[in-house]
């Protein structure tokens, strides 16, 4: 079957209607004229794959990992990078308009950041297959099938050009403790040091994993400390003991960040520096004001606040974020912060009141939105300026319109590219109170 694609939809697939019924097709662009093969009929739309491309967009481009199209991470390889910004630029102005009937006054330019190699942390699954090898990939698109891959071109070089020598690690620890079952690997990058978490359902013996560690760091490609975690425990540091504890910096304020593994902290952190400081700007925090930051997380946004002088209040729904978040504070020697955790989903009017006024608030929620909060708002404790942080167009788009209704303008908004190759749409914007 022939088509013709006219857009991208939210995650990336090209659309096209055939005889009156919307299909989203796979490995396919706007422009292009394909063939398509349906893999799955709902009735009023259906899903295919683009099997031959007869016209190609001039935006088409040879994707760079060796696996793609069969791994689930990335969706937009073949799709020239300033391309894939527009893409998610038109798709939130779209969301924006269709779910919440709103449009900010200025459209900000986006921020693009490094196209490779951005993703500081990641998380690798591990299968044992029938002739006994370790294999270490991601999971497949549409399946549970595992892809094993050798490099990654979204992962920093020096964790891309160590893949194979993890899995003859995780290779030779199997056949020094067979019975032991692996989960998962989890990788976090820090300033000084990269961590490399084995999860698993026991230990395996110190000696083994002496021998791994050693292997690792002898490729001489970064400092290497090995960490172990049974199932869902506390992750524990095993080799070496004593090492740079994980961290990222914000030098624009002056701060080092400090984390733990299991810790969320944005997986691309050169334009986690770059979004600091556009919120930051947006937000335009003085020394005379009170600010709220909801959903802190271990401070990202907080920190950069009170480095203003602001009296600050981070508000987190997992108490063991809240207190990275006390320790990060003292550590970068602030005192004008304080933190509280709280199930932020369950504001509530009263909530509001409790918590008194603020003149400015910052909401970085996840995928879910705000919308308890925003709904909770109200006068006399509506701040002057908010400044919105989101990871989910559609939620964003649904609070924005509650927060145009309390009163605020739409005052600015853009996408910011966290996810390079990713059709996942980061983007922030500003709110002020009408007088």
């Amino acid at each position: 079957m022939q088509a013709t694609i006219h857009s991208l939809d939210y995650e990336g697939r090209g659309v096209t209607r055939i005889d009156g019924k919307t299909i989203f097709v796979n490995n396919a662009l706007p422009l292009e004229t394909v063939q398509i093969a349906i893999h799955k009929d709902k009735g009023s739309f259906a899903e295919a794959d683009g099997t031959h491309i007869i016209q190609a967009s001039p935006y088409r481009r040879t994707p760079r990992c060796e696996v793609y199209g069969e791994c689930g991470g990335c969706a937009l390889q073949h799709l020239e990078f300033s391309a894939q910004v527009a893409m998610k630029q038109r798709i939130f102005e779209e969301q924006l308009q269709r779910i919440g009937k709103v449009q900010p006054e200025t459209i900000l330019p986006p921020i693009y950041g490094a196209a490779w190699h951005y993703r500081s942390r990641t998380r690798l699954s591990i299968f044992v297959d029938k002739q006994g090898l370790v294999q270490l990939g991601y999971q497949a698109k549409r399946s549970n099938k595992i892809v094993p891959i050798s490099q990654c071109p979204i992962l920093p070089e020096h964790v891309s050009g160590s893949l194979n020598a993890i899995r003859t690690g995780l290779q030779n620890l199997h056949r020094s403790a067979p019975k032991i079952r692996f989960e998962q690997i989890e990788i976090s990058v820090g300033e000084q040091i990269s961590v490399l978490n084995i999860i698993t359902n026991q230990y395996f013996s110190k000696h083994a994993v002496q021998d791994f560690s050693g292997s690792l760091n002898a490729l001489g490609q970064a400092n290497w400390q090995i960490w172990q975690q049974i199932a869902k425990k506390t992750p524990q540091a095993v080799l070496p003991k004593h090492a740079p504890e994980l961290s990222y910096r914000l030098p624009e304020f002056g701060l080092t960040m400090p984390f733990r593994v299991g810790d969320f902290t944005q997986i691309n952190l050169p334009m986690n520096e770059m979004m600091v400081s556009r919120a930051m700007r947006l937000l335009q925090p003085q020394a005379d004001e009170t600010i709220a930051d909801l959903f802190c997380g271990l401070g990202n946004f907080t920190l950069p606040i009170a480095r203003s002088g602001a009296n600050v209040v981070g508000i987190e729904g997992a108490d063991h974020l809240t207190q990275r978040a006390i320790t990060n504070a003292r550590a970068n020697g602030l005192n004008n912060v304080q933190f509280r955790t709280a199930d932020l989903f369950d504001t509530t009017p009263q909530t509001i009141e409790d918590l008194g006024y603020f003149d400015k608030m910052l909401l970085d929620p996840p995928r879910a939105g705000a919308y308890a909060v925003v709904q909770a708002l109200h006068a006399p404790y509506l701040p002057k300026r908010i400044v919105y942080v989101s990871c989910n167009p559609a939620t964003f788009a649904r609070d924005s319109a509650v927060l145009v209704a309390k009163g605020y303008r739409f005052c600015a908004a853009g996408v910011m590219n966290l996810f390079p190759h990713t059709a996942h749409i980061e983007a922030i914007a500003v709110f002020d109170l009408v007088a």
